[in-house]
Order: structure tokens, then sequence, then C-alpha cells
């Protein structure tokens, strides 16, 4: 498979991506699988990709799982290492082109008040749930390098 068809297959637009590496032909190895696998399970199981109903939640608590993001692909990067490089740049692109000017820009709004005021809390979720239809798709990618049925519509 090639990995652009896999971005432009899950609908993840817009990415500025390495031609080189996108264009070439790719087989998720053991460890891809694996570490997809558990990037999916995390994902599937946050608010990242699951609703935050208007009238319940906390939005500092929802940034902070948005941004736990990070150390879990971290932790999943160096526990699966060079063995699952193909899964390292698809979740490097994610992170840094999708999910990191998403909680650059809600965290210094936050550590500036921006949650005390109601109307920043509902731009808030305005912008998380479209952070959610990328992440979403994300996810989807993740659970056909894993091999696994995508589930994230069970509870919808």
């Amino acid at each position: 498979m090639k990995i652009k068809k896999l971005f432009e297959n899950w609908d993840m637009k817009g990415l500025k991506l390495n031609l080189g590496f996108v264009e070439s032909e790719w087989e998720p190895q053991v460890k891809d699988s694996e570490a997809a696998w558990e990037m999916y399970v995390e994902l599937l199981t946050r608010i990242a990709t699951q609703p935050l109903p208007d009238n319940s939640g906390m939005e500092s608590s929802a940034l902070e799982s948005v941004y736990s993001l990070f150390g879990i692909t971290r932790g999943i990067l160096r526990k699966y290492g060079k063995d699952s490089i193909g899964f390292a740049k698809i979740a490097i692109i994610v992170l840094n082109q999708i999910v990191r000017p998403f909680t650059a820009c809600w965290h210094k709004l936050s550590e500036e008040g921006a949650f005390k005021d109601r109307k920043q809390c509902a731009l808030f979720r305005k912008e998380l749930k479209e952070l959610q239809v990328n992440l979403k798709s994300y996810m989807g990618m993740l659970a056909e390098i894993a091999g696994v049925e995508e589930i994230s519509s069970i509870n919808e």
C-alpha cells in the first residue's frame, strides 16, 4: 500500500507530506501493527475521539486528554522502536500537523483564563469536534494497519 493512499482513504487531506515517503510502497510490519493497535486503543477510549456533551465534562480535562497523546505516542514509539518506522512516520505527521496546532493554541488560551469564559468554552468544544473528525480518521488508519475492525461508531 502507498502511505499517500492510506491518508486519502481515510480523508486525511491538507497535510504536508514528504512525497518520497508517501509515494513509496509500504507493508506494515508486525511491530507497526502492534504499535497501531496500542495507539488505536488509546484513541478509542479518550475524549479526543469521543463526544463531549455540551452540558458535561470540563474543557481543561479534555485539553489535557488530547495533550496526553504526545506522551502516549512517544511511549509507543520507544517501546516498538525502529521496527515500527512506518507507524512512527504516520503518528508523527498526525501529532505535528493535526494535534499540535490545537494543543498549542488552547494551552496558551487556557493559561490566560479562556475556560472561565462561556464563549471560549463553546469555541473550544467546536474546535474539539473538528479535531475529532481528523482523529477518528486517524483511528481508522490505525485499525487498518493493525488489521482489526474499526469499532469507534459502536456507541454512536
